[in-house]
């Protein structure tokens, strides 16, 4: 059984070890590394998928619709050696870079948390875990346009406004949220959040920012008598221009009041119907999701899906607390695609009854999208090392790709029309 180690219990120990060290990297753009500049012009765009493969380092980009094939590969550690070198010569760095690996990296560093294309299909800015920081990388030379260290230690989830001018990354260990201008890196704004932040969503036409903070997730301490140890779990609402908070959303009121004292509050991965009334979210340790109304500000439905009956019932195994970890939802928001993760497989889910379809296979699959023409569910099998398409008619498997190691996040995006990958001449090292 994996014996997991706090993040902040490591922030503890190097902090009495290291009298005086600061807890928090630089948050600016480095002065080395100048901004990229999009060409002018507007070139012809194709709408692509881009997919994280965590420990491998690279993003596939592959069709968006149709076969998926895959177009291209991208490095997005070209400077794996700098980077390196400055977190073994810097003790700090080095313990988290370490904890990273043996937390929530199962093992292995986690180089491509999260990753978007800029407006004009020339970049891709990818959060990295293991290396706490956003670059941009330019997509003709596979080089690094901006990098932005993250405050703290470590970065994660990000998301990006509707102009695609801005993005938001969670700098998961130091309780922030950094709001950067996409084409420059420079920092708009941040705000503070609930213990390790998460996910990120854009709401209202980019009026709003959602952060959804998970509490601490890489302890032993998943039995619900120490649920109190997990740290301050809630739903952050700011204005995305001033940063200033709107409301706080607390689930576990919400959920007490629904009857259901027995759930996690830590907030997973969710979806917005498209009017953005209702709010479906998937929380730690629970095979099923929740709907949550917003005008009212209550949980108004709990759906419970099966469990596999050879997933160990011990949550200790269960990886960073995440029973079910990936949620999408179809363009006409009838239906709603979960991804079953230590449970293996994924179904998706009629909305309006709540009524799942076919269990498909699949392995630990980490995160759930939608594809470029909206007909299907594509998910991440990190177990497997491909993408798979499901149905959202049918509730079937339709095709899958194989990518790297590890794939987790899946983005649509967007490159040149005539891109195939870094120009050869340019090779990312």
């Amino acid at each position: 059984m994996p014996v997991y180690r706090t993040l902040g219990s490591l922030a503890a120990v190097v902090t009495l070890a290291v009298t005086g060290a600061s807890a928090t990297a630089s948050a600016s753009s480095s002065a080395s590394d100048a901004p990229g500049t999009p060409a002018a012009g507007a070139a012809a765009l194709r709408e692509v998928m881009f997919v994280g493969n965590n420990w491998d380092g690279t993003a596939d980009v592959v069709k968006s619709s149709g076969d998926l094939a895959r177009i291209g590969r991208i490095n997005v550690i070209p400077d794996k050696d700098q980077r390196l070198t400055e977190i073994y010569l810097n003790p700090i760095k080095l313990a988290y870079f370490l904890g990273i690996r043996q937390g929530p990296g199962e093992g292995h560093d986690q180089f491509v948390d999260d990753m978007y294309s800029t407006p004009d299909g020339s970049a891709v800015v990818v959060s990295r875990p293991s290396f706490a920081d956003v670059v941009s990388i330019d997509l003709t030379t596979g080089h690094i346009n901006w990098r932005f260290p993250v405050s703290g230690y470590r970065s994660d989830h990000m998301a990006v406004s509707p102009d695609g001018t801005r993005v938001a990354v969670s700098a998961s260990t130091s309780n922030t949220v950094h709001v950067l201008d996409i084409a420059t890196g420079r920092q708009l704004g941040s705000f503070a959040t609930g213990d390790k932040p998460h996910e990120n969503v854009f709401t209202d036409g980019g009026k709003h920012l959602w952060n959804m903070a998970i509490g601490e997730v890489n302890t032993a301490l998943d039995d619900p008598a120490w649920d109190w140890t997990k740290g301050d779990r809630r739903i952050t609402v700011v204005d995305a221009h001033t940063f200033e908070p709107v409301k706080v959303i607390d689930m576990r009121d919400r959920l007490d009041a629904f009857g259901r004292k027995d759930l996690s509050d830590a907030v997973r991965p969710v979806v917005f119907t498209p009017d953005e009334s209702t709010l479906y979210f998937q929380v730690s340790f629970f095979n099923g999701l929740l709907e949550y109304d917003i005008a009212t500000d209550r949980i108004t439905r709990v759906k419970t899906l099966p469990k596999n009956p050879a997933t160990s019932e011990d949550r200790t195994t269960w990886v960073n607390d995440s029973r079910h970890h990936g949620l999408s939802i179809s363009p006409d928001g009838a239906r709603l695609c979960v991804a079953g993760t230590m449970d293996d497989y994924v179904t998706v889910v009629d909305r309006a009854t709540l009524r799942e379809g076919p269990l498909v296979p699949a392995s630990k699959p980490y995160w759930a999208t939608v594809s470029g023409d909206g007909t299907s569910c594509v998910i991440s099998e990190s177990g497997a090392d491909r993408i798979t398409a499901i149905d959202f008619a049918t509730g079937r498997r339709t095709l899958s790709v194989a990518v790297g190691d590890h794939p987790q996040r899946v983005r649509l995006g967007h490159v040149t029309a005539d891109w195939t990958g870094p120009a050869a001449r340019h090779p990312a090292s």
